[in-house]
């Protein structure tokens, strides 16, 4: 799933409803990966823990967990979408 914020800031994202553990990986508005979140758990319980990157991103990517790492995706990675 593609989140597409209006702007580039920091972006908070929880698991709520999630069956699977997800990457996270948030894109800036040159479309670079600045941040990666690796097999985040499904939240089991409320509240869900939030996450974020400490740079601005204007696109969160939430892929099967484990995605990232198989691919070799990095920071400073570019993205086509």
């Amino acid at each position: 799933m593609l989140f597409v914020f209006d702007s580039e800031r920091r972006h908070s994202i929880w698991m709520k409803n999630a069956l699977i553990p997800l990457d996270m990986i948030w894109i800036n508005s040159k479309k670079e990966v600045v941040h990666i979140e690796h097999s985040a758990p499904p939240c089991k319980e409320s509240p869900c823990p939030t996450y974020s990157s400490d740079q601005h991103a204007q696109y969160v990517l939430e892929l099967n967990g484990g995605w990232a790492i198989k691919h070799g995706l990095s920071l400073g990675d570019t993205v086509l979408f």
